[in-house]
């Protein structure tokens, strides 16, 4: 363990009670170590220190006045007082990116770290950093949006999740490297742990997340209506589609060949997910059969004969093609 703390300088005891100094905190972890073997996982944590150090330097924190905390696959860190935090969420954020960038030039496998960032009153005793800001420093770290954008998204390298409060008072302020519409919120629920934090993949717009959990969306699937896609996400905006009814932009329209196209389903219809259907559309009647009033719309052809089953049809001018499902296979 490195540790520039002692006594007082992070917090300790006076009279005999905790007391606590404001610090901003730094949760380091490299994902994945579980599945390296011993060489590398000892070129990887060189590297993760290697990075750290370069990303201090960047700042003007020089060794010996922080204390740093040696976690296994990870490092936790508590800044003196008087180290700006816009430096951290900016020029400490870039060149730790850098530096994993040029580490990571032709490797088979990447360094990639998640970092958690906090606010808070932290103290130490001797066997190191106590707090409830160290404690969620670490929650957001190993946050599972975090977690999951790593194990989906393999080539970013660097993940940076900050708390509502250091995004709230330092990182929406903006500043040099700082560029707060380049997070996205999120909530974490983790323990005892529920509040928002804020994601951000240094030289992308937005984090790959939708939602307010943070979920990604399934393999080939577009983020849901009123969330729209963040850069980086699957799939490219414009591929948003609605859960029922035509869906309009997402291929060539074909030439009209004349007539009307009718579709008949048995039973319920159920769902109409991720189909298209070009030209015009007049809608989706139930029960065509019953009255002439619903057969004047279009021509309609004969209800299901099967027994407790209904029909469904949609017309329209011009050329339609999709495909219905429902409880019967289509007529």
């Amino acid at each position: 363990m490195s540790s520039a703390g002692v006594s007082g300088e992070v917090g300790g005891d006076v009279g005999g009670e905790a007391c606590g100094i404001h610090r901003f905190v730094v949760f380091g972890d490299i994902c994945g170590s579980g599945t390296l073997d011993l060489a590398e996982k000892k070129h990887q944590r060189a590297a993760m220190y290697a990075a750290f150090d370069d990303a201090y330097s960047s700042v003007g924190v020089e060794p010996g006045t922080f204390h740093q905390e040696d976690r296994g696959d990870g490092i936790l860190v508590a800044l003196r007082p008087d180290v700006p935090p816009t430096l951290m969420v900016g020029r400490w954020i870039d060149t730790l990116y850098e530096s994993l960038r040029a580490h990571n030039q032709g490797r088979v496998r990447p360094l990639r770290l998640r970092i958690g960032m906090n606010a808070g009153l932290v103290t130490q005793d001797r066997h190191g950093l106590v707090g409830r800001a160290v404690d969620l420093a670490a929650r957001l770290c190993d946050s599972p949006p975090a977690r999951r954008i790593m194990n989906e998204t393999p080539e970013i390298d660097l993940v940076v999740v900050v708390s509502d409060w250091l995004y709230g008072n330092v990182v929406a302020d903006g500043g040099r490297y700082v560029e707060p519409d380049h997070y996205r919120s999120a909530r974490i629920r983790s323990k005892e742990t529920d509040e928002a934090a804020w994601f951000h993949v240094p030289r992308r717009p937005a984090p790959p997340l939708i939602g307010r959990d943070g979920e990604l969306p399934p393999e080939g699937e577009p983020a849901p209506e009123g969330e729209p896609a963040a850069a980086g996400e699957r799939p490219p905006a414009g591929a948003a589609r609605t859960g029922v009814g035509p869906s309009r932009g997402d291929g060539p329209t074909p030439r009209p060949v004349g007539g009307n196209r009718e579709y008949h389903v048995g039973g319920d219809l159920l769902d109409i997910h991720g189909n298209t259907i070009h030209g015009g559309f007049t809608g989706i009647r139930k029960d065509a059969a019953k009255g002439s009033a619903e057969r004047a719309r279009g021509p309609v052809a004969d209800p299901d004969p099967r027994p407790g089953s209904g029909s469904r049809s949609g017309s329209g001018a011009g050329t339609s093609s999709g495909t219905a499902s429902g409880a019967g296979e289509p007529e």
